[in-house]
């Protein structure tokens, strides 16, 4: 399909944060846009102002136009009106992902996959392209506090996108350089086994030709074959290597291989160090100017929602994180005990998906015992249908620290019994409502 010629465009779950990005370009291409959401939120609202007709039932009111194309998300229900009826409607209908991957065929595609850190991977990378001179585009996990947006409009044919393994949504997208940050177990509800989601990733990398680059983590040990070249970054060995100056409560320092050039970082954790020498790990492969890197990271200000930090008084910090992995929240858990030692925290976690629950429950309890304190919230279902038997207490009935499992209407109430220093709100889910309430208590108390 030639979406140049495309004239209107109806998005089936349009406030999602991938979708919302597609509908931003396109609606810089100057495409009138359409869209369907269940909620309003932030996203919606700015969509609205962008001049993009929103709706918020599921009904036949966006029956009424003919577009030229209807982009999906998989979070859509399958029993969605809208999206059976387009089914049906011989209108071209295709997945985000799909879409994304048409608009990487034309252009000089940055693909940042793994488990773990796309978002940050791939905003750092935008960051430091704009930054030294390449007016690239980018399509954004999360809301990059430089940028206000999870959509970066460029004048150039550079793009970075992030590689979703979700769906195998990355089979879609023809990358030139990738870059890997893990392969964790994940996603079992899609592939089954960790050796399927290794031939995945393998598949994906395939896609590579042999003008191709890999730059991938030292941690990722599965044997991965690629046509192209394959560079490697870390702390202890590989092509591009960290070396930590220093990690305080408010940035780190770090330097690049043997070079005497200082980064500071000013979006703590050691995990973010990590994400970071990985966007400059591409840079040191296009040539970019160290010290022009080095300028651009210590003003690098982060994402919404990634060790973000909510509020700092003289006796508590708060700090919010999307984390929704047991790795994630090990890494987010093992900085902040870094970065304040001898600090007792108090994480408030809210499980994301049944089936990663599930296959899950005992990484989670080991991950969430690195905290002092635990609170778990009622499991976040997504695009999920119930699963017999799985709720948060699978969680925390095999955790050893002090855990309560409570509703959000409660939450407050079970804070105010607790004792901490250093409080984290912990997932992917709908706990980002709660933030405001605890930094109101945390203000007022």
């Amino acid at each position: 399909m030639n979406i140049n010629k495309i004239k209107s465009i109806l998005f089936l779950g349009i406030g999602g944060i991938g979708m919302s990005a597609l509908a931003k370009y396109f609606i810089a291409k100057g495409i009138k846009v359409y869209g369907y959401d269940r909620t309003a939120s932030d996203m919606t609202a700015t969509l609205i102002q962008m001049n993009a007709e929103v709706v918020f039932v599921d009904d036949d009111t966006l029956t009424e136009n003919l577009y030229d194309l209807v982009v999906y998300t998989p979070a859509m229900p399958k029993d969605s009106f809208l999206l059976n009826y387009y089914k049906q409607s011989g209108i071209p209908l295709m997945k985000r992902s799909e879409a994304l991957g048409i608009i990487t065929q034309n252009n000089f595609t940055i693909a940042v996959s793994g488990s773990h850190g796309k978002t940050t991977v791939s905003s750092m990378i935008a960051f430091l392209l704009k930054e030294c001179g390449v007016d690239c585009s980018a399509f954004l996990g999360g809301v990059s506090v430089n940028f206000n947006s999870n959509y970066v409009l460029g004048n150039s044919n550079v793009v970075v996108v992030e590689a979703d393994e979700f769906d195998r949504s990355f089979m879609t997208l023809s990358p030139d350089i990738v870059v890997l940050t893990s392969i964790d177990t994940d996603h079992l509800d899609i592939y089954g086994t960790r050796e399927n989601i290794v031939a995945s990733f393998q598949d994906f990398l395939s896609k590579l030709d042999e003008k191709g680059v890999l730059i991938h983590n030292e941690k990722v040990v599965d044997h991965i074959e690629i046509n192209g070249v394959k560079k490697v970054y870390g702390f202890s060995n590989g092509d591009y290597q960290a070396h930590i100056q220093g990690i305080f409560p408010s940035y780190s320092t770090f330097t690049v291989n043997e070079n005497p050039e200082v980064f500071k970082l000013n979006y703590n954790g050691r995990h973010n160090i990590e994400n970071a020498l990985a966007a400059i790990s591409v840079g040191l492969y296009l040539g970019f100017d160290l010290k022009k890197m080095a300028d651009a990271m210590e003003k690098f200000r982060g994402i919404k929602r990634r060790f973000e930090l909510i509020y700092q008084g003289t006796n508590c910090i708060f700090i919010d994180d999307y984390a929704h992995h047991p790795a994630e929240i090990e890494a987010l858990v093992s900085s902040v005990k870094e970065i304040f030692p001898g600090k007792k925290i108090l994480s408030i976690f809210q499980p994301h998906l049944y089936s990663r629950t599930k296959d899950l429950c005992v990484d989670f309890a080991k991950s969430l015992d690195l905290s002092d304190e635990v609170i778990l919230l009622p499991l976040y279902p997504a695009r999920e249908l119930p699963i017999e038997g799985v709720t948060s207490y699978i969680v925390s009935e095999k955790m050893k620290t002090n855990v309560d499992v409570v509703d959000k209407a409660d939450l407050i109430d079970t804070i105010k019994q607790r004792k901490f220093d250093v409080i984290l709100t912990i997932g992917a889910g709908d706990i980002s409502g709660c933030i405001s309430d605890i930094k109101n208590y945390l203000s007022n108390r």
